[in-house]
C-alpha cells in the first residue's frame, strides 16, 4: 500500500513538472505556480490522508 502511495505522489510530481515547463515555456508563469500550487495541495491531501489512518491505528493500539 506504501508503494502505491509513493507512486501515485511520483505521478503527480512528474505531471505538475511537465505541465509547468510547458506553461513556463508559452509565458504563463502565473499558471505554471498555480499549477505547482495545486500539485501540492493534491500530495499534501494524500499524505493528510494516511497520517489520519496512522493516528486512528495508534488510537485503537492504546485503546485511546
Amino acid at each position: 500500500m506504501e508503494i502505491d502511495l509513493i507512486f501515485k505522489i511520483a505521478a503527480v510530481g512528474i505531471v505538475v513538472a511537465v505541465l509547468n515547463q510547458v506553461l513556463i515555456r508559452s509565458g504563463r508563469e502565473e499558471q505554471a505556480m498555480m499549477t505547482t500550487l495545486a500539485g501540492l495541495i493534491v500530495v499534501l491531501m494524500m499524505v493528510i490522508k494516511e497520517i489520519d489512518v496512522l493516528f486512528k491505528t495508534i488510537k485503537s493500539v492504546f485503546d485511546l
